[in-house]
């Protein structure tokens, strides 16, 4: 039996074919058998050249290996500096500062060790100057900045973003000059808070929350309790160890009326970190992922502040005694003012989930280039990242976090730059909403796909992509359930949408852009009219069900069944998530077209080609993913769908020979990615490396 080898599509197809060869053949049957072998040999490579290989030697360094790719047609730097935006030269630095063996990072750590390496590290950065909370008076955006590089390491990266955005903005934001006395201590981490909004009992839900903030007007104080198990702040990121502050979002009762939902600055810890009276506070211990942040549970026995404590820059009590606000709505306007700061938290996540894909594909890629197997030889000559099976899994996610930069990039300009009037506040809440998750999620799929494409050496943990496991799934919990933001961002969509009149394309090209812009807001037309009727009717019975009075009571609660509340979380959510997503979908495909006609700074006349080639696998990739959808609505016939996977196919093939320049553009070099397999994974090997990147003792 002779096996046949040969190259389609990308592929490495085995082919069998049998042949009967006789001991006693004659030499010239043996000779006319090699002659036939040999023969379909060379067939089989000339086959393979149809498609992008290259063949390397197995016995070369890695650095040699990568350097044998072909050399870009664009300018990297160039690249690097659309992707950043802005802030370039404090990008620059903070990258060169991160190359320091402080940041190197150790894997077999005791929770005490890793807690205090975080706390550590985000004091080196804090003492280097590269984030400030006054940034988000005098540059907002280089908030976001530091997130895209220091949420390399996530758990520092995320007690960063606690101290600096959820308590650092909310005393700065929500607090008045009789507060601001902490901000120093907040940029030198001497004032270390946190931010007390979640409860056991109340997350997405926090409006209800029972924490209760009491006005007593014989001292002057706020009395602050947690009267159930229910009430205690909850999940709360540097409350645990290091946190001597905390805002605690509370119900507060003047009068003994319910104001509803306000900040007010506790104590939490003594200026040596001592427990203060009144004050529980539990560590949450172990967890699958950031055991660098140190989170617990606190519990308030009324504990009783000064009244100056409450934030005041919306609502306030007098000396006298009488409450006064400038929010005249109630209490749930008051609470969404109060709660305003988890917008740029939203952001500061999707920048965090960003850095950490690039990342997992920086190191992916690199591998992927230097890692050598079967090729059409039949000898181990060949990168992984010419095959099929690895291209179709690393580049649409490698276009689609391009993609992300530039929606992120969109997203917070749009943030840091809104109208003072609030004119634009609804559209800035809906993309803050979409972003977040959209960037969690998609960080979860890197994740997962680079450590499978990586083999046995990706689930080594100095291989670095594990860590970044934890990192998804924090993203897609913290500062709102993804899904439920979804809904968010579909409640705001529905209100602000108006329907797309773009006209159908006489014969649809798949290759166009442009007609697969088209596809992308036919679905959400659809799905908006579709939602919209549904809505519509359900509306219906609610405002019927509703009237009902005395004795037809009954009969409106069984209208009601088919209302509002039934018809968005019991029969529509499907629909509602679609839709959502169609928006978000939409939103990154119009940032990226914004980013190429200059709309965030100028463009380099070498990009204009490999912008197009990643913009174009990103809008096939995005409608791939929906096909079921676009074929069910009869935007997408089988023939094109067939059509749409080999354009697919393509792309994600002409784009691995180029893919090494991709993720250099990241700004990620080897001394900041410290992964093994992204740098010389065989000299890592040479030696008894305990799985670690420096010994007990060097760390």
């Amino acid at each position: 039996m002779m096996s046949q080898v040969g190259f389609r599509a990308g592929r490495r197809v085995v082919s069998q074919s049998t042949r009967l060869v006789l001991p006693n053949s004659s030499p010239a049957s043996v000779s006319l058998i090699r002659e036939q072998h040999a023969a379909a040999k060379e067939q089989h490579i000339e086959d393979a050249k149809k498609h992008f290989l290259i063949q390397l030697d197995n016995k070369q360094k890695a650095a040699a290996l990568r350097e044998a790719w072909p050399k870009p047609d664009f300018n990297i730097e160039a690249f690097k500096d659309l992707l950043d935006h802005d802030n370039i030269e404090m990008r620059n630095q903070f990258r060169e500062f991160l190359k320091s063996d402080l940041f190197k990072p150790r894997y077999n750590m005791t929770l005490e060790e890793e807690r205090d390496l975080a706390l550590k590290r985000l004091q080196a950065i804090c003492d280097a100057g590269f984030i400030s909370v006054l940034d988000f008076k005098n540059n907002p955006l280089k908030i976001f900045a530091a997130h895209e590089l220091a949420v390399i390491d996530p758990a520092m990266g995320t007690k960063m973003t606690v101290q600096f955005n959820l308590f650092g903005g909310t005393v700065l934001k929500l607090g008045t000059e009789r507060h601001h006395y902490l901000l120093k201590g907040i940029d030198n981490l001497e004032d270390v808070g946190c931010f007390g909004l979640t409860e056991l009992g109340y997350g997405n839900n926090a409006v209800e929350m029972e924490t209760t903030a009491t006005y007593d007007k014989a001292t002057d104080e706020l009395i602050v309790n947690s009267p159930t198990p229910l009430a205690q702040k909850y999940w709360i990121t540097n409350g645990a160890c290091h946190a001597k502050h905390i805002v605690v979002f509370a119900q507060l009762y003047v009068d003994g009326k319910n104001e509803g939902i306000h900040g007010v600055l506790v104590r939490c810890r003594g200026d040596n970190l001592e427990p203060v009276p009144g004050v529980t506070v539990e560590d949450m211990g172990h967890k699958m992922g950031l055991n660098g942040v140190d989170n617990a549970k606190l519990t308030f026995d009324n504990v009783r502040v000064p009244r100056e404590n409450l934030l005041n820059r919306y609502s306030d009590i007098t000396p006298e005694g009488k409450f006064v606000t400038e929010i005249k709505q109630g209490g749930r306007a008051r609470f969404l003012a109060m709660a305003d700061q988890l917008l740029s938290g939203r952001i500061c996540i999707a920048s965090g989930c960003i850095i950490a894909a690039k990342v997992c594909l920086s190191i992916a890629v690199r591998y992927a280039a230097t890692r050598l197997t079967v090729g059409p030889t039949g000898k181990s000559d060949t990168p992984i990242l010419c095959y099929q099976l690895q291209n179709r899994a690393l580049m649409p996610q490698l276009a689609t976090t391009i993609a992300l930069t530039f929606g992120l990039t969109k997203v917070k300009n749009a943030w840091a730059f809104q109208p003072e009037d609030g004119s634009d506040h609804l559209n800035v809440v809906r993309m803050c909403c979409a972003i977040k998750p959209f960037s969690s999620w998609h960080l979860g799929n890197v994740v997962t796909t680079a450590r499978e494409r990586c083999g046995g050496q990706g689930y080594l943990s100095a291989s670095r992509i594990g860590t970044y496991f934890g990192s998804a799934h924090a993203g897609q919990t913290a500062e709102g359930d993804n899904s439920v933001l979804m809904q968010k961002v579909a409640k705001e969509h529905l209100g602000l949408f108006k329907p797309h009149t773009d006209a159908a394309p006489a014969n649809l090209d798949l290759s166009n852009a442009a007609h697969l812009e088209y596809l992308l807001k036919a679905r959400e037309n659809l799905q908006y009219a579709n939602l919209r009727k549904k809505l519509a009717g359900a509306m219906i019975y609610t405002k019927v069900g509703k009237s009902m009075p005395g004795m037809l009571k009954p009969i409106g609660d069984k209208l009601q069944e088919k209302g509002i509340f039934n018809t968005w979380m019991l029969q529509e959510q499907d629909l509602i998530q679609a839709f959502a997503k169609s928006y978000a979908d939409r939103i990154l495909c119009e940032a990226f077209k914004e980013t190429m006609a200059g709309k965030y700074g100028p463009v380099h006349d070498s990009l204009n080609d490999i912008l197009n080639e990643v913009f174009m696998l990103h809008l096939v990739s995005t409608v791939e993913k929906d096909l079921p959808t676009f074929m069910e609505n009869g935007l997408l016939n089988p023939a094109q769908a067939k059509q749409l996977i080999e354009l697919s196919q393509q792309l994600c093939e002409d784009m691995a020979p180029k893919a090494l320049a991709l993720v250099e553009a990241f700004g990620l070099p080897e001394d900041m990615l410290q992964s093994p397999i992204a740098s010389d994974w065989v000299a890592y090997n040479a030696y008894d490396n305990q799985g670690e990147l420096q010994t007990r003792q060097e760390f």
